[in-house]
């Protein structure tokens, strides 16, 4: 497991003892501390002890050994348990590592993360060599294990197998099953799917649904059949109907989705009081979105609406870890449990000024001091993107009947053509664009128009995408080629090119979607492609999540995906992809 340090061996056991009985000097004291008992959901006042990762006394004696004990004087100071984001897909251009950095210094220590990248794109051994490696850092991270690919996949029968699931079910670092996207083909008959989710409950994890509108019934059917969670509900009324059925319901504010401050309006009219079983996430938000920062973000929100201090809190720590049955160890400032804590200077301040991650400091006296150091990518065969293959003439053959139309970020519908494609280019004048969709290794393409994305844009190209094969948009062939080659030469990346010109790039050197820079770096450059593309006319509100979710069958209407347009609805295939020669 990843996370050795939950595991701590007999010997340092014993020395934990010895420090409470004053034989040993603890290695940090935070004394004369204000913290939030979330047993008693109170404040309370007393002396933290820590022996290097975990917290091994808490009450009102100080030690009688203090020899080399670091001692941090927080008398005017707030101190909570470390934040848990319980919902993150960490591929969203940042990394894991640099997203954990970011979050941590945040005071979120603790990360649950999707699976999906690796599942498609590496193999079980690598993979879990991988996370144990990540699971080195001062962040806690934890993982899902993912039943479907939230796409339609020519070989998912290969990648989804019942060896595969089971072997991420298994792993320890492994928390939860899902998120599972393809809950209809389960309550269709899919047995196979079934049994993967019975056998996390076996496993005692649950599995968490993606149930957006989800109906009273839909929601009682996949209780039954055994999910546990939902982080999509959208209305007041969606997260109390969640309650009334026994779901830990998830609060989201995110990039395509900031509306927590009508969520929890919503909730107060309602009457909802009880906090118990609600944690918060923000849903893989893309950088940008994240300069407002990551929990500690949601918990501002909760409190200036007026949830309780306490209850503010515990959304973003305690419950989730009881929800994944880790609050032995995370969520509480107690004995045992691993030393992830925040130190506020205001209570109604939850960015906080210092941060303890496994008990070393990650912040200090609001400066960051993660530790430095590069993480070895290209020991797990997830550098560059490469492909040696070009694009040519035949490629760019647009004769599809039916295209694509946004009606908002990341919702699509069918799109009878007005025009005939074959014989020229979308004009400037109108928002309709080509659209390709080609495979990252050059065997099969699929081509159509995408109507609704930008008037202006002449070429773009982006090796960021939920399967990891390549989309290029845009009216000029010529520019589109160039954007696809300089996608190519960057080793992958997302280029908007025009005239002959590139303007606008990011780099994404890892698996094609992630880019090795600092978050803070990453901000400006997807503030910068956002504004070019809002110059050429694209006016909704997430970019990044629109070329994410082009191909993701679990939002209607219409997908382009690696067999063809597909219809979401009636689960088929409308036109097949064509194989290139």
């Amino acid at each position: 497991m990843p996370e050795r340090s939950l595991y701590w061996t007999k010997k340092q056991l014993r020395g934990q003892l010895a420090v409470v009985r004053g034989e040993k000097s603890p290695t940090k004291v935070l004394k004369n501390a204000t913290y939030l008992n979330m047993a008693q959901k109170k404040w309370m006042h007393g002396h933290i002890w820590i022996d290097q990762d975990r917290i091994v006394y808490v009450g009102k004696e100080l030690p009688k050994r203090t020899t080399g004990t670091e001692i941090t004087d927080c008398s005017n100071a707030y101190i909570v348990p470390g934040y848990i984001e319980p919902h993150v897909h960490p591929f969203q251009l940042y990394n894991p590592h640099t997203f954990a950095r970011y979050a941590s210094v945040r005071g979120t220590t603790t990360l649950v993360c999707d699976n999906l990248v690796f599942s498609l794109r590496s193999g079980i051994k690598k993979a879990f060599t991988l996370i144990d490696q990540l699971g080195k850092l001062p962040t806690s991270i934890f993982w899902w294990g993912r039943y479907d690919a939230q796409t339609e996949l020519s070989d998912e029968n290969d990648v989804f197998t019942t060896e595969n699931v089971h072997a991420w079910l298994n792993h320890p670092a492994v928390l939860q099953g899902g998120e599972l996207t393809s809950w209809p083909k389960v309550l269709a008959g899919d047995d196979e799917i079934l049994d993967w989710m019975q056998m996390a409950t076996r496993l005692g994890k649950p599995t968490e649904g993606h149930l957006p509108g989800a109906s009273e019934k839909t929601l009682t059917q996949m209780a039954l059949l055994g999910v546990d969670a939902d982080h999509e509900a959208m209305t007041g009324e969606e997260i109390e109907r969640r309650l009334n059925l026994g779901y830990s319901t998830v609060l989201r504010y995110s990039s395509i989705r900031p509306d927590l401050p009508v969520i929890l309006d919503e909730m107060r009219e309602r009457g909802i009081e009880n906090f118990d079983r609600i944690y918060m996430t923000t849903d893989g938000s893309t950088p940008a979105f994240h300069e407002q920062g990551v929990l500690d973000k949601m918990i501002e929100i909760a409190l200036e609406k007026g949830i309780p201090d306490v209850d503010a809190y515990a959304m973003a720590s305690y419950n989730a870890a009881r929800h994944y049955g880790l609050d032995r160890l995370f969520g509480l400032i107690a004995p045992g449990r691993l030393a992830h804590l925040n130190i506020l200077n205001d209570k109604r301040k939850p960015d906080p000024d210092s941060v303890l991650a496994k008990g070393q400091w990650v912040r200090r006296n609001g400066e960051d001091c993660y530790p430095e150091g590069d993480f070895s990518w290209e020991d797990y065969d997830l550098t560059s993107s490469r492909f040696n293959w070009s694009l040519t003439e035949d490629d760019f053959q647009f004769s599809m009947p039916v295209g694509m139309e946004m009606v908002n970020s990341v919702i699509t519908k069918p799109y009878y053509l007005r025009i005939d494609p074959s014989i020229g280019s979308p004009s400037f004048e109108k928002d309709e664009c080509f659209l390709m969709l080609l495979d990252r290794d050059g065997t099969w393409r699929v081509n159509t128009l995408l109507k609704g994305f930008a008037t202006d844009v002449s070429g773009f190209a982006s090796t960021y995408s939920s399967t990891g094969d390549i989309i290029v948009i845009g009216k000029n062939r010529k520019d589109m080629e160039l954007a696809f080659n300089r996608a190519k030469e960057l080793g992958g990346g997302i280029v908007l090119t025009e005239k002959g010109e590139v303007v606008t790039e990011i780099a994404l050197p890892l698996m094609g979607g992630m880019s090795l820079k600092p978050i803070e770096t990453l901000m400006e450059e997807e503030k910068q492609l956002t504004e070019e593309l809002r110059k050429r006319g694209y006016e909704f509100d997430d970019a990044i999540y629109t070329l994410l979710f082009l191909s993701s069958t679990h939002l209607p209407y219409i997908r382009v995906t690696q067999k063809g347009i597909y219809d979401v609805k009636k689960r088929s295939v409308l036109f097949p992809a064509i194989m290139r020669a």
